[in-house]
């Protein structure tokens, strides 16, 4: 959780900051977060990742981070657990882990993670997708507010969903590359479901190093189902997007990560194992 101030400020500022809530969409903590972050001066567009995509293909799933240490970095992100034992998606400043068929339960603060995405979630552009959206209308949607295709983008989506086609990993056996971890991944079906989407956008240049293009995991707002998303129906959603100037990795010091082989091309065996169903 994100550490809690209590201060005593004028009726006039509350009834200004909740006004701001009603016309945004933004809570009030993400306000204030976002205006102190304004007034300070502080930079609020570092995506903060942890590893690489190369080396979670080849096998590399040893926790390099835990949970605790992600939320120094933002409030809003994704990834995967040491051994590739659940999705990780953190929204609003708390993280949760999705096991077998998507059943969600708040993580651990001093669990393990080999590869997460964080970001501290300020909106720079809103807007409403229109629908019928499927997973791959949604993404174009999106891109004509990308501003640009060099640039990390994070992005929110709220709303009703009609259904979602998810995975959840399970625990990788030893020595299973990526592609073979996915290979007895769990996979599900959820309908009629209200949540959130948290995703990231990354440049094809980056392909060796983070997931290029969309990437969304999920979070039912009764936070009781999450997973990595395959495909979606929905009416219309509520987006945030939140653009990634600079770029904090983080490279294990492990003793696996140290060792790998981290060289060849990856990309194919990263799109199977991101893109595709069992």
């Amino acid at each position: 959780m994100a550490p809690r101030v209590e201060i005593n400020i004028p009726h006039s500022v509350l009834k200004t900051v909740e006004a701001l809530s009603v016309k945004s969409g933004e809570n009030i903590s993400q306000i204030v977060g976002r205006l102190l972050t304004e007034a300070l001066d502080l930079d609020s567009h570092e995506l903060f990742q942890v590893s690489t995509s190369s080396a979670l293909v080849k096998g590399v799933f040893s926790g390099a981070v835990s949970v605790a240490d992600l939320r120094r970095h933002g409030d809003f992100g994704l990834g995967t657990f040491a051994d590739l034992d659940g999705e990780l998606v953190m929204l609003d400043g708390t993280a949760f882990r999705a096991g077998a068929n998507g059943k969600a339960r708040e993580a651990d603060t001093d669990g393990q993670v080999p590869f997460a995405l964080i970001t501290e979630f300020h909106p720079d552009t809103q807007f409403r997708a229109a629908g019928p959206l499927t997973l791959e209308s949604l993404s174009s949607q999106i891109d004509a507010h990308r501003p640009s295709p060099n640039l990390f983008v994070a992005i929110r989506g709220d709303g009703a969903f009609d259904s979602l086609a998810m995975r959840a990993i399970c625990r990788a056996e030893p020595g299973e590359t990526l592609v073979e971890a996915t290979m007895h991944q769990s996979e599900f079906t959820v309908e009629d479901v209200q949540g959130t989407l948290v995703g990231f956008w990354s440049p094809s240049y980056a392909r060796t190093m983070s997931i290029p293009g969309y990437h969304f995991h999920f979070l039912a707002d009764d936070k009781s189902t999450a997973g990595h998303v395959f495909g979606l129906i929905a009416r219309e959603l509520e987006l945030s997007l939140h653009t990634e100037s600079d770029l904090h990795l983080a490279l294990p010091r492990t003793a696996e990560f140290l060792v790998a082989d981290l060289s060849g091309e990856t990309s194919e065996d990263l799109e199977r194992a991101e893109r595709e169903r069992r």
